[in-house]
């Protein structure tokens, strides 16, 4: 599976979707707020690194990548898996380079200027996720598959 930009997925997106997005990210957002009131703001900004939409985000790839391969005459449920297994992947990957941005933040920012402890820790999240994406692909490191049967598509 390639991964890249694919703007032709706004079009198939339905206005509802979005709405599920949306409602998901508030409901976390609003978690992690109660979590940082109850516990504090360092146990709150821990949860700041899960990925919000994640949820709902790796249903609807499934569901789009399901449909798109029954109108080419497929099943399409291992690939639909596959798309969201690929999805979440990338969610945590990138999750631990959130990780890395709200500890950089959390020990700089009494220190430094607003705009460089931001430009700091941006910079950090995208390194430390593109090149454990980087690594992911290069398989570098060891992961287990169960491939199911080519009769589930």
């Amino acid at each position: 599976m390639r991964v890249g930009l694919n703007f032709a997925g706004f079009r198939q997106t339905r206005w509802y979707e979005y709405a599920i997005r949306f409602l998901f990210g508030g409901a976390i957002t609003a978690i992690t707020g109660i979590i940082a009131e109850h516990y504090g703001p360092v146990m709150g900004g821990l949860f700041l690194a899960f990925p919000a939409i994640f949820p709902a985000s790796a249903t609807l790839v499934e569901k789009h990548e399901i449909q798109r391969k029954h109108k080419l005459g497929m099943h399409g449920t291992s690939r639909g898996r596959k798309s969201a297994g690929l999805d979440a992947e990338g969610a945590k990957l990138g999750s631990m380079g959130l990780l890395v941005f709200g500890l950089i933040v959390w020990q700089t920012a009494l220190d430094l200027r607003f705009w460089m402890v931001l430009l700091t820790a941006t910079a950090a999240w995208a390194v430390i996720s593109g090149v454990l994406w980087y690594l992911r692909k290069a398989k570098f490191f060891l992961r287990t598959h169960h491939h199911a049967s080519e009769a589930h598509q």
